[in-house]
């Protein structure tokens, strides 16, 4: 299944993508949190759909889409995951997952504008492969990890590279930012993806290529990541872990090249659609 929430900013109801179909499901469950996932919402959604299919609205394609997750409780992210990207930072391959977290408030829709956060003149792209938990996890091996997958999204981990590197501290300054997290179009159950550890991801700026890889370049694969993750941390229903970003972010280029108000930036994985984010500059709301 393919998992959407539609309708206003902080309005959003629950729906499905089947088919190249959007469905509204709200009558049919709750929207897609904790409780949804720990209460086997992902089984009881799929067998409602299949009994009531033919009397669902169905909703405009052109509608927007939030983020497939309700506002989870935690993201986490994995820094400096492919040697390529690693490499373009001048950084060192780390010899254990890199972890920093995005504020829950950064989350928003795949199609939503990015907002250059007010004094950065630093703001940077990053296509990367999200995992959905899908049951409580805490010290569990690296063998089970799969096991506590719901499923699989595209996140674009918009960044700020001198609040990140520069500004003293940790990471999470230049991550956590509004509008940093664009999260889908979809969430894909992983019934529905073959290997995530072998997923095409890419990334444009104003219809040029800056990023083209796979996850097959992985220093750290999915299965690790969700295990090592849950060492440190309960993992709940319903949070994302961000797996890392290939080669062809702006900082890595020379002279570094950073988004400006009016670029668009076009991203997208195999099998879990694209999103599109237009960026505009820092406005108070």
């Amino acid at each position: 299944m393919k998992l959407i929430r539609f309708g206003e900013a902080s309005q959003e109801k629950p729906g499905l993508h089947i088919d190249g179909q959007n469905y509204d499901v709200s009558s049919l469950t709750t929207d897609y949190n904790e409780e949804f996932f720990s209460t086997d919402g992902l089984k009881k959604l799929a067998d409602a759909f299949k009994a009531y299919q033919g009397s669902l609205p169905q909703i405009p394609l052109e509608v927007r889409l939030g983020s497939p997750i309700a506002r989870p409780s935690k993201i986490v992210c994995i820094g400096l995951n492919y040697a390529d990207h690693a490499h373009e930072t001048n950084a060192a391959i780390p010899p254990e997952p890199v972890i920093f977290m995005k504020s829950t408030t950064s989350l928003c829709g795949p199609n939503d504008q990015i907002m250059i956060p007010r004094n950065s003149e630093k703001t940077d792209w990053e296509v990367e492969l999200a995992v959905v938990i899908g049951r409580k996890a805490s010290y569990v091996e690296v063998e089970e990890a799969l096991d506590y997958v719901a499923g699989y999204c595209l996140h674009n981990d918009v960044s700020e590279r001198e609040f990140q590197l520069e500004r003293n501290g940790t990471w999470d300054k230049g991550k956590g930012c509004d509008t940093f997290a664009p999260l889908g179009p979809w969430m894909v159950t992983k019934d529905e993806i073959a290997d995530s550890n072998n997923l095409r991801l890419w990334l444009t700026v104003n219809g040029q290529s800056m990023q083209e890889g796979t996850t097959a370049n992985f220093i750290f694969n999915v299965a690790y990541v969700v295990s090592y993750v849950s060492q440190f941390m309960t993992l709940l229903p319903g949070d994302v872990i961000s797996t890392g970003t290939p080669a062809g972010v702006g900082l890595g280029m020379k002279p570094p090249v950073y988004l400006k108000p009016g670029d668009v930036v076009e991203l997208g994985i195999d099998g879990l659609g694209s999103s599109r984010q237009k960026v505009v500059a820092f406005s108070k709301s």
